[in-house]
């Protein structure tokens, strides 16, 4: 707190038409990091996803790492590396050396994993990711923090480790947890970690109880926890004009009816592709909880996020429109929106590790 809200871009990957090809579309993910770098966001984030054409990123660290490579100043988040899925005695390394490749700019953001779909075909049903990640967690601490480590768990047994190389500088890349529900938010700021969430198509008043669950587990941490940061992502998208805005808002119920096949519906994927199905919401409903407006409005909107507290906006400007109306809507958002919170620019070495 303390300074204005900060933006950061999402490398959202919607494969939309599994024709475009990976060349082009990690291509235009590209171009976006290097064109927010330009523009003065704080960062981007990287998902991690498998099997299927919707934020498909299978290894955001290798991502990360060429994001490094042509910006400048970019802090680079991973939106979540999914822990259940990784060995921590592979995984622990991979980080350390992504953090150095990228020259000390990684967050490394992880979470349990959101489909059931994906989990369930790689052996690690969504039942027991909460149980898994918290050990996966317990155990990717203690490698990066220790030299010598052993475990005996349910999930992880092994003698004594010691993970090499050992972490830049000896401090491991910060940590941010992604969580959704207010009492898991409360409880992962309570122990000190960054946070990201988001109120997937919900409303303001669902992102407000997010919020108000981080400060509550911050404050706990008295002035050791000054410096730890709420991320909040939104599907954001600044329209030229009424006609845009309504072309913008298909696209994104379009993209939210695959988002929630595969995250609450049953799963219905062809050949990697997921089918589209009808949202509980309607478009105007679906208007009022995404950030899909002109600049006049969006920056009307932001106000109150940035009263509420929220300390970064992670903005997904990938719903479907060609890569060319992504860059321009990240434009508009630089030269209409951001200066009306202007503040100092975070760097990765303001965040602390957890």
């Amino acid at each position: 707190m303390g300074i204005s809200m900060q933006f950061n871009n999402f490398l959202g990957a919607y494969y939309k038409d599994t024709r475009y090809g990976g060349e082009r579309l990690y291509a235009d993910m590209l171009t976006q990091a290097t064109l927010v770098d330009r523009l003065g966001f704080r960062g981007v984030t990287i998902p991690e996803h498998h099997l299927i054409n919707i934020l498909l990123v299978p290894d955001p660290l290798q991502l990360a790492v060429k994001v490094a490579t042509l910006t400048r100043s970019l802090e680079i988040v991973t939106s979540v590396c999914v822990l259940p899925l990784h060995d921590m005695r592979l995984f622990a390394g991979q980080a350390i050396q992504a953090d150095m490749l990228c020259d000390g700019r990684l967050v490394l953001g992880v979470g349990r994993g959101a489909f059931a779909y994906e989990l369930a075909r790689m052996g690690k049903p969504i039942e027991e990711s909460r149980e898994r990640f918290d050990e996966s967690l317990e155990v990717l601490t203690a490698l990066f923090e220790r030299e010598e480590v052993s475990w005996n768990g349910k999930y992880y047994q092994f003698a004594p480790i010691t993970v090499m190389p050992r972490p830049r500088h000896g401090r491991p890349p910060p940590i941010m947890i992604a969580a959704l529900v207010p009492e898991a938010i409360e409880a992962c700021a309570r122990r000190g970690f960054h946070v990201q969430t988001t109120p997937l198509n919900a409303t303001v008043g669902k992102m407000r109880e997010q919020v108000d669950a981080f400060r509550r587990g911050q404050a706990t941490l008295g002035e050791a926890g000054r410096d730890r940061r709420l991320a909040v992502m939104r599907v954001c998208c600044v329209a030229r004009d009424e006609a845009d805005l309504r072309r913008k808002l298909d696209y994104a119920y379009e993209y939210y009816g695959r988002f929630h096949n595969v995250f609450t519906g049953p799963g219905l994927v062809e050949h990697g592709a997921i089918q589209s199905l009808p949202l509980k919401q309607t478009k105007e409903e679906l208007r009022e909880s995404l950030l899909i407006c002109t600049a006049a409005e969006m920056v009307e909107r932001l106000q109150v996020y940035e009263e509420l507290g929220v300390d970064e906006l992670i903005i997904n400007t990938n719903i479907g429109h060609s890569n060319q109306e992504c860059l321009e809507s990240l434009e508009r958002f630089a030269a209409d929106v951001m200066p009306s919170f202007a503040g100092p620019k975070g760097v990765a070495s303001g965040m602390v590790a957890a």
